[in-house]
């Protein structure tokens, strides 16, 4: 335990992992990691459409082809998602690393909280809120990190209406 009293005092330490980046710092990261990804993946960073594949492999355990769907049809690459084994598969590993590094993060900065649901109304609302986030985000085709940083990272037009909007 003295380590981690000694590691919390620790002006690194402390200028690292307690005081909160700039918005251009944050902005000026997200664009590099964005355009990164773009030119060593030579795919666009998204996080919904593995997402959605993680949904239709849930639906595929019960029994459900989702491969048959029209939206599945549509999307060839999610289509091909589905039948890919979700740790083969970099989105899946991309948005494993983002949980796991937000988790860390928040550890690291004495953030980490878990609270109690306050009720069934709370509950109803996460609910429903997660669920108009993800259809949102599917009806827009990608989340803010497809439509704007991945779009802006690739000089694509989009981008910027997206940002506009």
């Amino acid at each position: 335990m003295t380590f981690f009293n000694k590691l919390s005092q620790n002006e690194i330490y402390k200028r690292i992992m307690k005081t909160p980046l700039s918005y251009s710092a944050g902005a000026a990261l997200l664009g590099i990691t964005a355009t990164a990804h773009l030119i060593i993946f030579k795919e666009a960073w998204g996080v919904t459409g593995p997402i959605t594949v993680w949904g239709a492999k849930i639906f595929q355990l019960m029994g459900i082809n989702t491969a048959r769907w029209s939206y599945f049809v549509a999307h060839p690459g999610l289509k091909r998602g589905i039948m890919t084994p979700i740790l083969r598969s970099g989105g899946s590993i991309r948005n494993i690393g983002i949980i796991v590094g937000a988790t860390l993060a928040t550890l690291y900065a004495s953030e980490f909280k878990i609270k109690k649901i306050k009720g069934k109304r709370q509950l109803i609302g996460a609910v429903i809120g997660g669920f108009l986030m993800g259809f949102g985000a599917r009806l827009a085709a990608g989340c803010n990190i497809a439509a704007l940083f991945s779009a802006l990272s690739a000089l694509s037009l989009t981008g910027w209406f997206f940002a506009a909007s």
